[in-house]
């Protein structure tokens, strides 16, 4: 219980006063697989019209707008839109970046293509994000979820980082917990795939949904 609570706590500062860390944190607890990971789910993501929920930095944002889809962000850290936008601008690039919570999509009925989302909190999991996300999602639509990758290196760092996610319990909601929870997209109306995908030394985990 106590390594959740501090996880909760370091989650909440992580993606909203201490925001601008996240590259960094991130970069530490994969050893460098943490944008490999996300990019594993960018084969998913179909159609033209993409929206992206919880988009953090935007380094995703930025990837599917390079692969010329159209891309609308949504966040609710204003910390996180800040870091979205200055990457955006970096890059000379802009798309459309709203503020709100996936429970409630302040977007109109079949607009999207594909809904993506990285790293997800628990929030993803939850009915009122599911009925969200089908809501906007056009008939044949998907939502890609990649909620988690781990290493499968056999030296000593690789060993004592995923020593160190099984004992905050991360490990279990990354691999085992996450194929009896796809039954809550089922409860949603979607059809579910499973998908790990083999990089160097790291495994992706990637959801399908369909619509």
């Amino acid at each position: 219980m106590i390594w959740h609570t501090l996880l909760r706590i370091g989650f909440r500062l992580l993606y909203n006063e201490l925001a601008w860390t996240y590259d960094l944190v991130s970069w530490v607890v994969s050893l460098g697989a943490w944008r490999e990971w996300q990019l594993a789910s960018l084969s998913f993501v179909k159609g033209t019209t993409v929206l992206e929920i919880a988009h953090g930095p935007g380094h995703m944002l930025l990837a599917m707008k390079r692969a010329g889809f159209e891309v609308t962000g949504l966040d609710l850290s204003a910390y996180m839109s800040q870091q979205a936008r200055h990457h955006l601008q970096k890059a000379n690039l802009s798309l459309p970046l709203l503020r709100g919570a996936a429970q409630a999509l302040p977007l109109a009925d079949n607009t999207f293509d594909t809904v993506l989302t990285t790293f997800p909190t628990d929030f993803v999991l939850e009915s009122a994000t599911l009925t969200a996300v089908f809501r906007v999602l056009k008939p044949n639509g998907r939502f890609v979820v990649m909620p988690s990758g781990y290493l499968t290196g056999n030296n000593f760092i690789h060993r004592s980082i995923e020593w160190l996610y099984a004992i905050t319990g991360q490990r279990q909601t990354a691999v085992t917990h996450w194929e009896p929870i796809s039954q809550r997209f089922t409860a949603a109306g979607f059809s579910v795939s499973i998908h790990n995908i083999t990089l160097e030394n790291s495994i992706a985990l990637v959801i399908v949904a369909q619509k």
